[in-house]
């Protein structure tokens, strides 16, 4: 189960991307929700995904 949720949340994240306000919660509400291990795959998968997307970075905060 935990699997889904992960790729759940990156499915979130991505219709999300429009509006950096709403990717910023809905990565707050990842935090609460993923265990560590994912966490840390989601941070790499972040990195990868926004990386054509500047605006995102703010974001970076939430998770680190």
């Amino acid at each position: 189960m935990p699997r889904a949720i992960f790729e759940y949340t990156k499915t979130v994240l991505k219709k999300v991307s429009f509006d950096v306000e709403l990717f910023c919660k809905e990565l707050e509400k990842a935090t609460r929700r993923l265990l560590p291990f994912e966490l840390e795959e989601l941070r790499i998968w972040l990195h990868q995904f926004t990386a054509n997307k500047p605006e995102l970075n703010v974001c970076f905060a939430v998770i680190n």
